[in-house]
């Protein structure tokens, strides 16, 4: 078999660039294919062959395997009469499913005592090699079948290559290019891979055209027959986080922490910051001079508004800031078994805006914090946390359809960007 190998070497280099499979695995795959060749041609059934190529004078060694073995690892070797039965297709190993032990196989396998006659110090578990003859001149149902072999392996270990990128970037956000739009599911190109944005992961109303550039987080691999899937994401909380991250240096380092978020795609978002350094204000590295960078995370999410608080240990100071806009008079709070609760107390005109459209600014609080806040204005009753419906006040109104056509929205406070 003569090789061009100054092709070879040339098709090393272009697939360890182009595909980022190392030379090793592709020098390994070659040699496991002629290892496989060499089988088919010249071996014998069982036999365990290998092979070693050498790139730079294009010489190929082939040499057999032996595992050495004691009764413990294998059970006994079939006897003539049992192999004529083999043969005939009669013989039943009755044994088979009590004894997990492989037969023994003296193509494969050595018995301790004989190995050590032919090396001394051998230990079970050790494998000895032996020479074969070099044969070069291949059949074509052995080329083929090498062929067969080092195209699997290319591929497995390009698929190892992939996984590998993108295990390492889970948790980061992908740019991609949407390849086409499929029953709702949106198939984003990333070169190497291909990422599959599910309907619940969309923002709602966004729409999405072929050759349109988005990003997304990623949020897992998977591995699959059809190679390697991404799971992406627009909706995930955890976009917001990344994206302030690529604007705000405060937050990529770490001095600035993002210690929670609560997100409705689309609509809106809080998330609560936090600055280790003392001197660096968390919420301004977050909204940035004139409002650059947040405004530029919104732009991102197709204008989804996002409200910035700070973060705090006191639960108090926490549910009343996690409640912006509306300024809150008094809190309660309450932790039992059943969970923690907190009863806020705010000015009658301050109620719609504390829960908010269709209760959202409450639902988004609670969210945020981890308490269940129940809200009622000074002169009222409670209103539920979900938003859905407010107790019945002194004016007589009983839903937020009522309150929104008695209470306009206020201005917004300086940590909310709209």
């Amino acid at each position: 078999m003569l090789l061009d190998l100054k092709a070879l070497k040339a098709t090393l280099e272009q697939l360890e660039e182009e595909k980022r499979i190392p030379k090793e695995k592709i020098i390994d795959a070659i040699e496991q294919s002629l290892a496989a060749a060499y089988k088919k041609d010249y071996g014998k059934r069982g036999q365990i062959i290998k092979c070693h190529f050498n790139t730079e004078t294009g010489d190929m060694e082939f040499y057999q395997v032996k595992k050495v073995v004691d009764d413990t690892l294998v059970r006994p070797a079939l006897t003539e009469a049992e192999l004529e039965m083999v043969k005939a297709g009669t013989f039943v190993d009755d044994k088979a499913e009590d004894d997990e032990r492989p037969r023994f196989d003296e193509e494969k396998h050595m018995l301790l005592p004989d190995a050590k006659k032919i090396k001394s110090g051998t230990e079970i578990g050790d494998e000895l090699v032996f020479p074969l003859e070099t044969e070069e001149n291949f059949g074509r149902i052995a080329a083929q079948t090498a062929k067969q072999v080092i195209i699997q392996r290319i591929r497995e270990a390009e698929k190892e290559s992939v996984m590998g990128e993108y295990a390492d970037k889970i948790g980061t956000i992908l740019s991609g290019t949407v390849q086409k739009v499929e029953r709702g599911t949106v198939i984003v190109d990333f070169n190497r891979a291909i990422g599959f944005l599910q309907k619940n992961e969309q923002i709602p109303g966004e729409f999405y055209r072929t050759g349109d550039r988005i990003k997304v987080f990623l949020f897992g691999v998977d591995d699959s027959p059809r190679g390697v899937g991404l799971k992406i994401s627009r909706s995930h909380p955890r976009l917001i986080q990344a994206l302030f991250a690529m604007e705000s240096p405060e937050v990529a380092s770490g001095v600035v922490e993002i210690k929670s978020i609560a997100r409705e795609a689309g609509a809106r978002s809080k998330i609560a910051v936090w600055s280790n350094d003392p001197d660096i204000d968390p919420i301004g590295a977050c909204v940035g001079q004139k409002g650059i960078r947040v405004t530029t995370v919104m732009g991102e999410l197709s204008g989804e508004k996002i409200d910035i608080i700070p973060w705090s240990e006191n639960a108090t100071e926490f549910v009343a800031a996690a409640l912006a806009p509306a300024k809150v008079l008094d809190i309660k709070l309450d932790e039992s078994e059943e969970g923690k609760k907190a009863d806020v107390t705010v000015a009658e005109d301050q109620l719609s805006l504390a829960i908010g459209k269709g209760g959202q600014n409450a639902r988004l609080a609670a969210k945020l914090t981890g308490w269940k806040i129940d809200i009622k204005g000074i002169a009222g009753e409670a209103a539920a946390t979900e938003g859905e419906e407010v107790a019945e006040n002194e004016e007589g109104y009983t839903s937020l359809k009522d309150l929104k056509t008695m209470v306009t929205e206020e201005a917004t406070p300086e940590t909310e960007s709209e």
